[in-house]
């Protein structure tokens, strides 16, 4: 399970590395989540729910992404760490509980804002293991 961010001039391009799909979406969110502030200085005071959805893998990790992001930037809430499953009926879906505390630029070394995830260069193999790279507009 790994993430790094590759070369790119004014975006965050971020590539994953994982052994199923629950892990990818789970690395995917760690990377945005540090891409914007320092996690590990986020304490876990309450908590919020949100559901992620989509037609495929495609768009449902453009909806995750953007879900995080919201939670981080619109509503101001730091995230620690996350609880969710994926449940593939006629769509994807991603039900989540995120855990931490209110966004304290300071405390928790705001770093960037992200506008959006894009499905620009978006690419996901889901074969032995799961590779995923996607694209965030800064």
């Amino acid at each position: 399970m790994s993430y790094k961010f590759l070369d790119h001039a004014t975006d965050a391009i971020i590539e994953i590395n994982a052994k199923d799909l629950k892990e990818a979406f789970s690395v995917a969110a760690d990377a945005v989540i540090n891409l914007t502030l320092d996690q590990n200085k986020v304490e876990e005071k309450s908590s919020r729910e949100f559901v992620s959805q989509g037609k495929d893998l495609y768009y449902l990790l453009y909806s995750w992404l953007e879900e995080i992001t919201f939670v981080i930037i619109t509503e101001g809430f730091a995230i620690k760490r996350i609880e969710f499953n994926i449940k593939k009926n006629d769509f994807y879906q991603i039900h989540a509980k995120v855990f931490g505390e209110s966004l304290d630029l300071e405390k928790h070394n705001f770093k960037v804002e992200i506008k959006a995830p894009t499905f620009y260069d978006m690419e996901i193999r889901n074969e032995d293991a799961v590779y995923m790279r996607f694209l965030l507009d800064l």
